[in-house]
């Protein structure tokens, strides 16, 4: 497979043609969004591309959805992300699309259309952060940012074999960007490398003191609910990244995790949302719809269960990554889902996608996705979550571990960054 370097290449991605000035479809409709670098740094001489969720000062912010485009004035700043990877260097060559209003792990748009997964075209590249992940995997740009509330930066770096993160809660400023479920929303980012994440990390983490990773542990329950012949491939994997001791989180309750994820997602979201979309009635595509109407029926006892139960499993989860452990966990159930998969294995996806990027969401923990291994070509993302104020040495150590599966068996065909 060839790497389009370009916007507007025409590339060949074994029988499928793909040509648009956008590239991939990865970038929104309209006049480029260019940004000059307006300093040096960390970031020079490369180029990044930013999900339509987060301002670029300008330009109208449109939230995957043409409705609320319509209510948008042009953002009078950029996000702080933005402009702190303007300064550390790096040039901003796109907007890059998103599921509507950030409802989605699956990477399609009804009305903009659904970004090209460069890795297995005839599969879904995930969502929500789509178009910033199939950016970076089609070579278009060196590094992209997302959103990741309940998954969208892992669930698309899973999909489309490139490396994504989700910092600890609170780490990088989401100012400038549209809220969704602010208690879970974090401003995430892909790279094609483990280097240049790092370099991203380190230009947009805060200041705050850094927390240690000193040993690996297996989440044994995490892999076991996920499909069984990636999780084997991904459970080798881990096993070689030194994760000889085993834990559990679950404990058989995992889809009590997913219900409290909806429940306070979905009060969350109503709460921000739900006014804009009463007083507008917005048109939301077939599978988005039904999602706001059922979040618009969370009612104060859920939120009130569900906020006990998340403090409960925050607690476990801060126990079991004291003293520098980290939580070794497949980064969704398998590979990317098929385009027109039906409604039963989206079902099906989600129930288990949802508690696994949980484990990090519920507990506000940082996690880096790595793309760890390939299953009939497809890849398939393995993830470490660290405790609390541990991004920088995840981000290291997934510099250190990418020696370990970097080779030609898996990342042959793709362009380095």
């Amino acid at each position: 497979m060839r790497v389009a370097r370009a916007l507007g290449d025409v590339t060949m991605i074994g029988d499928v043609s793909v040509y648009s000035e956008r590239g991939f479809g990865a970038f929104v409709p309209g006049a480029p969004c260019i940004r000059e670098a307006t300093g040096k740094g960390r970031l020079d001489g490369l180029t990044f591309a930013v999900k339509d969720l987060i301002d670029v000062a300008g330009m109208h912010t449109g939230g995957g959805n043409p409705d609320w485009l319509a209510c948008q004035t042009a953002a009078a700043a950029s996000a702080p992300v933005v402009d702190a990877a303007l300064t550390a260097g790096a040039r901003l060559v796109g907007k890059t699309v998103t599921d509507e209003l950030a409802f989605s792990l699956e990477g399609e748009n009804a009305h903009y259309g659904t970004p090209v997964n460069p890795a297995c075209p005839e599969r879904l590249p995930g969502g929500s952060s789509s178009g910033s992940a199939v950016a970076v995997a089609a070579g278009l740009v060196d590094f992209a940012l997302g959103t990741d509330t309940g998954g969208s930066v892992r669930v698309p770096a899973s999909f489309t074999g490139v490396f994504g993160f989700r910092p600890t809660h609170g780490r990088v400023p989401t100012q400038g960007v549209v809220e969704f479920a602010p208690s879970y929303d974090t401003v995430g980012w892909f790279a094609r490398a483990a280097g240049v994440l790092g370099r991203v990390g380190e230009t947009l983490l805060d200041g705050s003191p850094d927390v240690p990773v000193r040993r690996l542990v297996l989440v044994r329950d995490a892999f076991g609910i996920a499909n069984a012949d990636g999780a084997a491939l991904l459970e080798a994997e881990a096993r070689r990244w030194g994760a000889a001791e085993e834990t559990t989180v679950f404990d058989g309750a995992h889809a009590d995790w997913l219900e409290c994820y909806r429940a306070l997602q979905g009060a969350e979201i109503w709460q921000h949302l739900g006014p804009w979309i009463t007083a507008r009635r917005p048109a939301f595509g077939p599978s988005i719809a039904p999602r706001f109407a059922e979040a618009a029926t969370i009612a104060p006892p859920d939120v009130k269960r569900f906020s006990e139960f998340r403090r409960g499993v925050t607690e476990r989860l801060d126990h079991l990554t004291r003293d520098g452990t980290a939580l070794v966990i497949p980064t969704t159930p398998g590979r990317a889902l098929a385009k027109g998969a039906s409604a039963a294995e989206i079902g099906s996806f989600y129930a288990t996608a949802l508690p696994l990027n949980a484990i990090a969401g519920h507990a506000g923990l940082p996690q880096v996705t790595l793309p760890a291994a390939r299953i009939e070509g497809c890849p398939l993302g393995l993830s470490i979550v660290g405790p609390h104020g541990a991004d920088r040495a995840l981000l290291k150590l997934s510099q250190t571990l990418e020696h370990s599966f970097m080779g030609d068996q898996f990342r042959g065909d793709v362009r380095r960054g």
